[in-house]
């Protein structure tokens, strides 16, 4: 009898609030839920009462004042949490309907009236309980109790796909493993689809909006991989719809994005084999039961997928482990299938020119990670000479006009220049690997020469209209020059004859050029590596660069005073001092304001000694003469021991400072008979040359530290290295005692400078006084001036 008034009760109740909940009555009516929930487990009749009063928590919530909202805040949160929490009530009927009333959540339907006095809360109120109250995290936890009941589980999905719209609720959904739950449903059976739409939607979400880095590390067990495998390819060989389509393109995003992780098993999988099949297989035609039934359908998602499986090829590229794999698969051969010339594509007719031209650059694009990887199949593919073909049309007549629509099409509308561009960065990625037999294979088909070309043919481009694309071309360029003519003096020569000429401009560049950001300042640094590379070390080479005028034009780079670039121009130069002509020219060198090339390296020196912390007085003079050259860093490094092949810091400055590189200078311009210097300057000259004294005295005082960190010298060791100190302790004072008689005598010049200047104005003002004492006696004395006039009748 108690239990029939029970449920008389539950019905007035729910008759009652059939329009919402008064926000004041939730968390009383919560009770009854949970009381309701223990009485189903005993009594089926308390089921329909249950389900209705859930019901209701799917319309708005009904206040009677604004603050109602804040003022019960926290007990409608935890109202909204214990929907998850029923979830446990061993009833279908029940947890469906506790979806349905979360969905309700999201797609709010005004009652049909209001109690009196009231008004319905806001339309996110019950989102924003939610998310504080926790209900995704619930939820998620219930995907155990509905493992097997496919309705209330797409039902849970449906639910989730609602709440994974807010970042906090995905915040929660992942701290309760949601991500790898899901995965794991993913290939259950399901005929609507849904299963797999719903749960690949909640695991986009989960990706957007939380930490992508942990929602990646819970699918990364082989399991969760597995079961993706699985999916993609039932969809790949069985999915024939439009939304197949769409679904399988996702499921492969979010694959890419786990392939990105070296710790996920593509490859004990599977997985990765499968996807790089499927990449090759248009191209390959070889047989494969790995993708039998699929069948190429040149759809918009058919396109989309092949350019994510190129994109694949690239990412599996990255691991070492897949090598194999690639290889095997022939996916070389594929790749280089696109270069060719674009009127020239048997078999892809299906394709649109536009679709064409974009998987023909990505490609290419893809082959620029792969080929460093797969080195010996791209010398058998005879992918040096397919590229340099391809190249050469890229810089020919014909008449084709690139669309320019795609990613790597940027730059390339109306020309062949994204095409060159990304031809170049695979010579570019396996000629920095410095293989002989790639280099060898490149210049025996002529490739010096061509490139020449190339890079005249862009820089004449290049005039009419920059941009970054040409720029990185003429880099690229650059650069392969560089790594095939190093060390082999026929091809430096090879290179001279008419490199030099296509060289030159680059050091003429317009400075304001540098800070355009479109990559000026790479295509310099380019230029200067492949003068290093290309003309250094062959006297013809260097003979002519010199004759072309080329000293000048690095000293006026170096006049920039560019900190980036002064190392680099220094070290070309040292390496031209060895020519007497390099020495001749710098000497004839003149800057702005008849700047000399002593006074530009004095000043360069007097700069990096101001950012090396190096400490001098006002004057420039020496002010530790025990440690003289000794930087900032060095003074607060301790003595650390360092086995004898390991480098000090005193010989790692050397490498790292340009004071070596200008004292060598130095060396070949001499220390005397310098024209335009200064006695400022006279006075740093004066630690340039002792600048070799000086660092050996460096590497003699961490010698002894290190001695005596860690021994005690005996008498002779003691003595002699007390010896070495004062030498070159000696040697400090001198050159103090040299900069100073320096700056005594400048100051002795301008003291006689302007002695003789005031005796010259003293001269000048006696003068001056005479004559005016001539003429007012002149001019006063009658005498004399009837002797005057008898002078002028005369005259």
């Amino acid at each position: 009898d108690v239990e029939e008034e029970q449920l008389k009760t539950l019905k007035k109740v729910v008759k009652q609030f059939e329009n919402g909940f008064p926000i004041k009555n939730v968390a009383q009516i919560t009770e009854i839920l949970d009381l309701c929930a223990e009485k189903v487990n005993e009594q089926e009749a308390f089921t329909e009462p249950l389900c209705e009063l859930i019901k209701l928590f799917g319309l708005p919530f009904q206040k009677k004042k604004s603050s109602d909202e804040s003022n019960y805040s926290v007990e409608v949160s935890q109202s909204i949490a214990q929907l998850g929490y029923l979830m446990r009530v061993p009833s279908s009927q029940v947890k469906i309907q506790i979806c349905k009333s979360i969905v309700s959540f999201y797609n709010i339907e005004l009652p049909g009236k209001l109690l009196s006095g009231y008004q319905p809360t806001s339309a996110n109120y019950k989102i924003l309980m939610a998310e504080s109250g926790g209900l995704a995290e619930a939820l998620v936890m219930s995907l155990a109790l509905v493992e097997n009941q496919l309705i209330e589980k797409l039902w849970v999905l449906k639910a989730l796909q609602h709440l994974s719209t807010s970042g906090k609720n995905c915040k929660q959904m992942v701290k309760a493993q949601a991500a790898s739950k899901l995965c794991l449903y993913l290939n259950g059976a399901d005929p609507s689809g849904q299963l797999v739409f719903r749960s690949s939607d909640i695991l986009w979400s989960l990706l957007e909006n939380s930490s992508k880095e942990e929602v990646v590390n819970q699918l990364s067990s082989l399991e969760c991989v597995h079961t993706l495998k699985e999916v993609f390819a039932d969809l790949v060989t069985r999915g024939f719809r439009h939304c197949d389509r769409q679904l399988r393109n996702d499921l492969l995003v979010i694959t890419t994005l786990l392939a990105e992780n070296p710790a996920v098993p593509m490859i004990e999988s599977g997985f990765a084999k499968l996807l790089i099949v499927l990449a090759t297989f248009t191209e390959v035609k070889l047989p494969n039961p790995l993708v039998k039934g699929f069948k190429l359908t040149y759809s918009y998602e058919d396109f989309e997928m092949k350019k994510l499986l190129f994109n694949m090829i690239g990412i599996l590229s990255r691991d070492p482990s897949a090598a194999q794999l690639l290889s095997e698969n022939h996916v070389m051969p594929a790749l280089l299938y696109y270069v060719k010339l674009n009127h020239q594509k048997p078999g892809f007719s299906d394709w649109s020119a536009a679709q064409y031209e974009e998987l023909q650059l990505h490609a290419i694009a893809v082959l620029a990670s792969v080929a460093p990887v797969l080195v010996d199949k791209y010398l058998s593919c005879q992918a040096n000479t397919l590229l340099l073909v391809f190249l050469e049309w890229c810089t020919g007549q014909d008449p084709f006009v690139g669309r320019g629509h795609s990613f790597h099409g940027t730059g390339g509308r109306g020309n062949k220049l994204a095409q060159m561009r990304y031809s170049l960065r695979v010579l570019r990625s396996v000629v920095a690997l410095y293989d002989d037999a790639v280099s060898i294979n490149l210049c025996d088909q002529g490739a010096i020469n061509q490139l020449l070309d190339m890079l005249k043919y862009a820089a004449e481009i290049s005039k009419e209209k920059e941009g970054a694309v040409l720029l990185e071309i003429q880099a690229d360029i650059l650069f392969i020059l560089s790594v095939l003519c190093e060390n082999d003096v026929h091809r430096k020569e090879l290179f001279s004859c008419e490199g030099i000429d296509i060289l030159l401009p680059f050091f003429t560049m317009d400075p304001k050029k540098l800070y355009s950001g479109l990559g000026h300042h790479c295509l310099l640094l380019s230029a200067l590596d492949c003068l290093w590379s290309c003309v250094v070390g062959c006297h013809i080479a260097e003979v002519s660069f010199i004759e072309k005028q080329g000293i000048f034009l690095l000293l006026d780079l170096l006049a920039l005073k560019e900190k980036n670039l002064c190392n680099i121009i220094l070290g070309i130069l040292v390496e031209f001092s060895d020519n007497p002509k390099t020495t001749l020219h710098m000497s004839i060198w003149r800057g702005k304001k008849d700047q000399t090339a002593a006074n530009l390296l004095i000043q360069l020196w007097r700069q990096e000694e101001l950012d090396l912390g190096v400490r001098r007085d006002k004057h420039g003079r020496i002010v530790d003469i025990k440690r003289p050259i000794v930087t900032r860093f060095q003074e607060l490094q301790k003595v650390i021991p360092v086995p004898a092949s390991c480098p000090s810091f005193a010989i790692m400055e050397v490498a790292e400072s340009i004071r070596a590189k200008v004292y060598s200078l130095f060396c070949k311009l001499g220390f005397e008979n310098l024209p335009g210097l200064s006695a400022k300057d006279f006075v740093t000259l004066a630690i340039i040359q002792h600048y070799i004294d000086f660092k050996i005295g460096e590497v003699w005082s961490e010698i002894c530290a290190e001695i005596k960190e860690e021994f005690r010298p005996v008498t002779s060791d003691e003595r002699a290295l007390e010896v070495i100190s004062n030498v070159l302790e000696n040697t400090g004072k001198m050159v103090v005692s040299m900069q100073t008689e320096v700056l005594k005598t400048e100051r002795q010049h301008k003291i006689q400078e302007e002695k003789e200047t005031y005796k010259e104005i003293q001269t000048q003002r006696e003068l001056l006084n005479k004559s005016l004492e001539n003429f007012l006696s002149q001019t006063s004395n009658y005498e004399a001036l009837k002797v005057r006039n008898l002078m002028e009748q005369k005259i």
